[in-house]
């Protein structure tokens, strides 16, 4: 049974110690801080795409993890591939994990802007900058890493680079953000309150007069009600949330989260529904110990 890759990108390692394709041993670290850009830029997409919930998806980091399985020519290319499963079961499931395939062309984006002095995009997470700005130090003067993928025009690192990513990482900016916590402050005159996220973080907003109601409303009911907050707001170099300014959307909660739904059809009908929309044939193509040996057929794990 033959495993699947999947190329997602190629890193090709330019100057003088790759001529021949010979990959220096201390390019490895670059490999390794793209590695971790990637996965935490994974992460951080996963995150926004679904505020609901706080631990990452079974096998997340298995999925999102880059191999190295060759070198190539031209100085030295080095393409970056993931798992993706078994020959066999291809026509079964979804077989390349959807975040790292936007975490890559996110961070192509965001070298790319570095690269023509222009504003980072709008979605990328600005706590992740002291990541990026970390890739290419250990390049030498002549020397440069080219990001590609997508068939798009590569993206460059380059020392003289750094300059910019340092600009970025020692200066406050704005993105958007979303937090949910207790009110427990508010100054109707100078029209701002605080959102105790935690015991220990609590965010200063703004807030406009047609706001002010819900304001008062989850402070008066604070210990049974939570405010959720959508807005801009300013980031600290490090990607903490400092303030947010404009407020665009403010939610009252119940706390423990939304109210329970009465009428909502019970889980198993709804799985049940799901299962009848399925054809007969497609049920007969799973394999008779797919309950036992789930990991395998997903992800290429021995079988029990």
């Amino acid at each position: 049974m033959a495993n699947q890759w999947k190329e997602v990108a190629r890193l090709a390692f330019k100057g003088k110690r790759f001529r021949d394709h010979a990959f220096d041993l201390n390019g490895l670290a670059e490999l390794i801080q793209f590695q971790k850009m990637a996965a935490e830029t994974a992460k951080a997409l996963w995150r926004e795409a679904n505020p609901g919930r706080e631990r990452l998806p079974k096998h997340f980091e298995e999925r999102t993890r880059l191999c190295l399985r060759r070198i190539e020519e031209g100085s030295a290319v080095a393409p970056l591939e993931i798992f993706t499963g078994d020959a066999d079961q291809l026509d079964m499931y979804e077989q390349e994990p959807p975040e790292i395939s936007k975490a890559i062309s996110l961070a192509y984006q965001v070298v790319r802007a570095i690269e023509r002095d222009e504003a980072l995009p709008e979605h990328f997470p600005r706590g992740l900058v002291p990541e990026y700005a970390k890739w290419g130090q250990g390049l030498s003067e002549d020397e440069t890493i080219e990001l590609v993928t997508d068939d798009l025009e590569p993206a460059q690192v380059t020392p003289q680079l750094r300059s910019r990513w340092t600009m970025f990482a020692e200066s406050h900016h704005e993105a958007r953000a979303d937090i949910t916590g207790e009110v427990l402050e508010a100054d109707v005159r100078q029209k701002r309150f605080q959102v105790w996220i935690d015991e220990k973080t609590g965010i200063t907003v703004s807030f406009s007069p047609d706001q002010e109601e819900q304001v008062t409303a989850a402070l008066r009911d604070h210990r049974t009600r939570r405010l959720q907050v959508k807005g801009l707001g300013e980031f600290s170099p490090q990607g903490k949330l400092m303030h947010i300014e404009r407020v665009e959307e403010m939610r009252l909660l119940p706390v423990g989260g939304l109210q329970y739904d009465a009428s909502a059809p019970p889980i198993e009908d709804v799985l049940a529904d799901l299962a009848r929309e399925v054809p007969e044939r497609e049920w007969k193509k799973l394999p008779l110990d797919i309950t036992d040996n789930i990991d395998h057929y997903l992800y290429g794990w021995p079988k029990r």
